[in-house]
């Protein structure tokens, strides 16, 4: 059975998408730590990070440094957290989460509650800051 993120890039369940390319894939958090909250994953589904080819680790690693420039000026945050957990999905991913200080990342933290209209809107915000590199 596919991971619910390979039926997100399936399209088969909505997701707030800001970045894809043939290789990988980002889009918000519906649970987020923070405001721009965004998980990006390889679109092959592959369950454990480490287990990834060599250059498929490095390259998703690129995509998201890209997707953590454009969070960063989207929100306005001092830094963009990257952090791998991989324990809630069976679906090799990272976590992006917009700081302000180091306790803006502890997944111990209640979730923001933001409306479709929030997300949207963050959303547009970080592609277009994606797109305008």
């Amino acid at each position: 059975m596919a991971s619910i993120f390979s039926r997100i890039v399936a399209g088969e369940i909505p997701c707030y998408k800001v970045a894809e390319d043939e290789r990988f894939f980002a889009f918000l958090d519906i649970n987020p730590l923070q405001e721009g909250h965004t998980l990006v994953i390889p679109k092959c589904e592959v369950d454990y990070i480490f287990d990834l080819e060599d250059e498929l680790l490095a390259d998703l690693h690129v995509f998201a440094k890209r997707v953590a420039k454009g969070i960063k000026q989207a929100t306005g945050c001092k830094r963009v957290g990257m952090t791998v957990m991989g324990m809630e999905v069976p679906h090799a991913h990272i976590h992006l989460i917009p700081m302000h200080k180091e306790t803006d990342m502890l997944f111990s933290n209640p979730k923001k509650e933001l409306t479709p209209a929030e997300f949207s809107t963050i959303c547009e915000a970080i592609k277009s800051a994606i797109d305008g590199e």
